[in-house]
């Protein structure tokens, strides 16, 4: 396993980090099997661990707090607030009264005194930024958070987090988190350069695109029984209608990434590899990159995976790519990893009464 620095905080972090999304009732019910999937993954020289408040309801936090118990202090353990998280008005969002909640919240189904990388999971437009950013800078003061950090911020908006915190002097995003790969490049438009501007760390999510990406998706338009298009179907994909839009065959997007994914077989045949890891291997190339998260559902996906931790792609195989789906591309909108508050139409039409 190779160590990168998590942009300029000192801290190093493994290139690969275990995503515990799939842990819980909405993914892997097996908790003893989860938890082998932390302990193998720590024993192989992973020590970044990225979890969230919403994954299966809090679910996941607790079994990788479980998980960790006699091993925390080897481990750089992120995990996220900002997303609905029960159905009181207030259990979401960026307000210093969600915040301070929720993280104690966090902090006890963590089983640990503090959160290494405590990160916001998505932009909230209604809560002043400087009431978020002021929250969040008291628990680095209180210690029960060492750093702060994103995810699926746009670039204007993450430049406006780093100019907030310098005018108000609070502690400041260390860490981006987006969704990066083959088939969403739209982040290396602008997001990836701001975060080489402000030297923050970069932590790329969905780099096999939901599954996409290990060519378990057929032109026949069939879904794997047990794959992720399959279990949006049911409760989960319910919840999160944007899922499901991802794994729509019938969009346009998804029918050209059918398209493609024949050709990037190809260009990974002759690398001498498997689609899966000249996938999870694409974002770290990037300059901008610290890591990558991998989200295993069972220790049988860790170990395929892990088999391509050594991966680095050379410089032919990367310009294959780059033919194929070109820099900056986004191949199916769902992918971008929001659905922009910016394209609602109440948001770009000032209505006139009309009499």
């Amino acid at each position: 396993m190779r160590y990168r620095y998590l942009g300029r905080t000192g801290v190093q972090v493994s290139e690969y980090i275990l995503g515990t999304m799939s842990y819980g009732s909405d993914g892997n019910t097996d908790e003893k099997e989860c938890i082998d999937i932390v302990h193998h993954a720590l024993d192989r020289g992973i020590n970044f661990i990225d979890t969230a408040d919403t994954y299966s309801h809090g679910e996941a936090e607790e079994i990788v707090g479980k998980a960790i118990a006699g091993r925390r202090d080897k481990v750089v353990l992120a995990t996220k607030f900002r997303l609905a998280a029960g159905e009181g008005r207030n259990e979401q969002g960026g307000s210093r009264y969600w915040i301070m909640k929720q993280v104690e919240n966090s902090l006890r189904r963590l089983n640990t005194d503090h959160i290494d990388l405590y990160q916001m999971h998505r932009p909230d437009l209604q809560t002043d930024l400087e009431e978020t950013l002021g929250a969040l800078s008291d628990l680095v003061t209180q210690g029960k958070v060492r750093y702060i950090g994103s995810s699926t911020l746009p670039s204007w908006y993450l430049a406006e987090t780093q100019s907030v915190s310098r005018l108000n002097k609070t502690a400041r995003f260390i860490n981006e988190s987006s969704p990066y790969s083959i088939f969403q490049r739209a982040v290396e438009r602008e997001t990836l350069p701001a975060v080489q501007h402000y030297r923050m760390g970069f932590t790329a999510w969905s780099p096999l695109n939901g599954g996409w990406l290990t060519g378990k998706y057929k032109a026949d338009g069939s879904t794997p029984s047990g794959s992720r298009a399959e279990r949006v179907k049911g409760q989960w994909g319910q919840h999160y209608p944007i899922l499901q839009s991802r794994f729509d065959m019938q969009r346009e997007g998804n029918k050209r990434k059918l398209e493609l994914l024949p050709e990037l077989e190809r260009v990974a045949t002759q690398a001498g590899l498997s689609l899966m890891h000249m996938a999870q291997a694409f974002p770290l190339a990037h300059a901008a990159v610290t890591s990558v998260i991998l989200g295993p559902r069972t220790l049988e996906q860790f170990k395929a995976m892990e088999a391509g931790f050594e991966t680095v792609l050379h410089a032919s195989t990367l310009d294959q790519i780059d033919e194929l789906v070109p820099p900056g591309a986004l191949i199916e909108e769902a992918d971008r990893g929001y659905v922009s508050p910016w394209l609602a139409q109440e948001v770009r039409r000032h209505v006139r009464k009309v009499d």
